[in-house]
């Protein structure tokens, strides 16, 4: 998403409902690496993620939170990336057969088709798009991510009230794309992406760098989850001519513990495929000092992802 874009930030900040996380990342021989990282957690109901009431319910313990984290990663950030959760947006796929040259005529062509689906008004969205699969029809798809205004400056405040502006503001799911899209190892052919968390679970499907679905479920655990895969899948083989995934990723924390072992194996079963973790060491390395276990790769994933996508748009620019 690209809201409010800036030089390459110097840390990634995530706000989820139950934590704030901060990771920096520096270079090492023309390489990217993590040097610092810290996580704090939040009291229960301090932020409700949510795309159309408040989501940071109890702001200066959320803005506390940051605090001690930037403190624990020994950083002190002036311009930052914002993550935040995936429904605390929405993400749709829009076809056009012919696309406006002039991006203002695109803006107001998108911004028309999506008011038919948003729950508010769409003079109240932030909205950001990209262009994405192109058809044999001539015809060309694009993601569109929107949110209300005020709540993404809910967040951005807790940012500002730490000190720190947020020149980049993007949804975890997407960030743990851009390991992949901003990290140079996109997979050929088609792939899946699960990204799980407490309160969600959000299921992508690339074809290359395209994303051809995108779908965000409530909860993280149970049986209920798998078939939501399993419908995923059968529209993809239905709908979009898939041929079966090169790659399928899972990664993420659940509710209990466990639950991510158990949603990969079931996967497993239902598609008949191996499943990879989702590694954010792909596309940077750790500092000695930072522990590769499974729960701090989990946390680190949307942030590494921003990081290295900022520092290539950056670079690009």
């Amino acid at each position: 998403m690209r809201w409010l874009t800036s030089p390459s930030p110097d840390a990634a900040i995530q706000i989820a409902p139950e934590h704030v996380s901060v990771s920096v990342l520096g270079g090492r021989g023309g390489e990217p690496v993590v040097q610092g990282y810290a996580i704090e957690p939040l009291p229960p109901g301090a932020v409700v993620a949510s795309l159309t009431s408040q989501n940071v319910v109890s702001h200066p313990a959320v803005v506390d939170a940051l605090r001690r984290a930037l403190d624990r990663a020994g950083v002190r950030p002036r311009r930052v990336s914002l993550i935040i959760p995936d429904v605390a947006a929405r993400v749709s796929l829009l076809r056009f057969e012919k696309v406006p040259a002039r991006r203002e005529d695109l803006d107001q062509l998108i911004r028309w088709q999506i008011r038919k689906a948003a729950p508010f008004p769409i003079e109240e969205a932030a909205l950001t798009f990209d262009a994405g699969a192109h058809a044999a029809d001539g015809s060309t798809e694009f993601i569109v991510v929107m949110a209300r205004q005020d709540i993404v400056r809910e967040y951005e405040s807790v940012c500002e009230d730490a000190g720190m502006h947020a020149g980049l503001v993007d949804i975890a799911t997407l960030s743990v794309l851009n390991l992949f899209l901003a990290g140079g190892s996109v997979p050929d052919g088609d792939w899946l992406v699960i990204h799980v968390q407490p309160e969600y679970t959000s299921v992508v499907i690339l074809r290359g760098r395209d994303v051809l679905f995108f779908r965000n479920k409530a909860g993280s655990d149970g049986e209920g989850l798998a078939d939501v895969v399993h419908q995923s899948a059968m529209y993809y083989q239905d709908r979009l001519e898939g041929r079966g995934f090169s790659r399928v990723l899972v990664g993420g924390v659940g509710k209990t513990a466990g639950a991510i072992d158990g949603m990969r194996r079931s996967v497993e079963e239902r598609l008949g495929v191996s499943v990879q973790p989702i590694d954010p060491t792909r596309a940077a390395a750790l500092t000695d000092r930072i522990s590769a276990a499974p729960d701090v790769l989990a946390t680190l994933a949307p942030l590494v992802g921003l990081m290295v996508r900022s520092r290539t748009e950056a670079v690009g620019a």
